[in-house]
């Protein structure tokens, strides 16, 4: 069974669609209320974003596009010290798109939910003619309430220290392996991570930055946050959680890790002061968890690699890798 631009019609196969699909997996009475708008309740500041996805292929070793849209969305709110609530998600599918693969990624979703309790709560879905898109684009927006102030990458001073919650570039790697048929075992770091963001508030620390490193990795979240405190940021290259499966496509395809996408990994910026204590809560989540620099005055991220020398790292430049989330 296939999507056809029936579904997409307004009629019966619409309300089929919805009724037996979305309303399956994403019920809750605010969205089977079917109202024009969902009327939501709300808790002191709130965080507020949108995302769009057009990841390719939709399935790839560790997850789809639908915990890629689910995880993005809710993990931009993290990065804010806001716990997700409430998202919007909006479907455009081209026709012939088979409907398990489309009840696979909403199942997904679902799940994705689930993890962090937050709810779809409006949307829409739109089916276009083959060719118009790549059997399935998702756009969702979401909601969040914050649970911690003045996080942001505008926060940097000397002696703050740099963490990573896991290994790097592995989604971005993962993505591309799928997408050109080399095989690996690997899979992706794509997850929800308001869990271990919720530790660090809970715990008391002092976030001065979060950052989620998605398109360009970490060098981009670096390069940011230099830009936005005008400081410097030193990292360690040997204290750079890299795995090996990492390290091997990134020789294949001629990629810096460093540089990949990631979404299910973050940096975080604290007093040094509470550095240890942070490493200890991250590490309860992921061992590969790590202390990988420390903020300075020399307006540059400047990479101390393992060799004694010295390096900086830019901004990645040029297509990196298209259509990575």
């Amino acid at each position: 069974m296939s999507i056809t631009l029936a579904y997409g019609g307004g009629g019966e196969e619409t309300n089929r669609l919805i009724n037996d699909l979305f309303y399956k997996y994403f019920d809750n009475e605010i969205l089977t209320s079917a109202e024009d708008a969902a009327v939501v309740e709300l808790k002191g500041k709130t965080a507020f974003t949108t995302d769009s996805f057009t990841v390719s292929p939709l399935f790839f070793n560790g997850g789809n596009i639908g915990k890629l849209a689910i995880a993005g969305t809710c993990n931009d709110l993290s990065m804010m010290g806001a716990k997700p609530t409430f998202l919007s998600c909006g479907f455009m599918i081209e026709e012939g798109l088979s409907f398990k693969e489309l009840e696979e990624i909403v199942k997904t979703m679902s799940n994705e939910l689930n993890k962090v309790g937050a709810k779809i709560v409006c949307g829409d879905t739109k089916v276009v003619p083959k060719g118009s898109v790549d059997k399935i684009f998702i756009n969702t927006s979401g909601i969040g309430e914050i649970q911690k102030d003045n996080i942001s990458a505008h926060n940097l001073e000397i002696g703050d220290i740099v963490l990573v919650n896991g290994d790097i570039g592995r989604h971005g790697s993962i993505v591309m392996a799928n997408r050109y048929d080399v095989e690996t075992e690997a899979t992706t770091d794509c997850k929800v991570l308001w869990d271990e963001v919720n530790a660090l508030i809970e715990s008391g620390i002092n976030i001065k930055a979060l950052r989620d490193a998605t398109r360009g990795g970490i060098s981009a979240v670096l390069n940011e946050w230099v830009k936005a405190s005008d400081v410097g940021i030193d990292i360690n290259e040997e204290n750079l959680p890299i795995s090996d499966e990492v390290v091997g496509l990134c020789e294949i395809f001629g990629f810096e890790p460093m540089d990949l996408a990631n979404e299910g990994t973050f940096i975080v910026a604290v007093d040094k002061n509470d550095s240890e204590k942070a490493l200890e809560v991250l590490k309860k989540f992921n061992q590969n968890a790590n202390i990988i620099g420390k903020v300075t005055d020399t307006k540059k991220v400047v990479l101390n690699s393992s060799y004694g020398t010295k390096r900086y790292i830019e901004l990645p430049k040029g297509e990196l890798l298209p259509r990575i989330c």
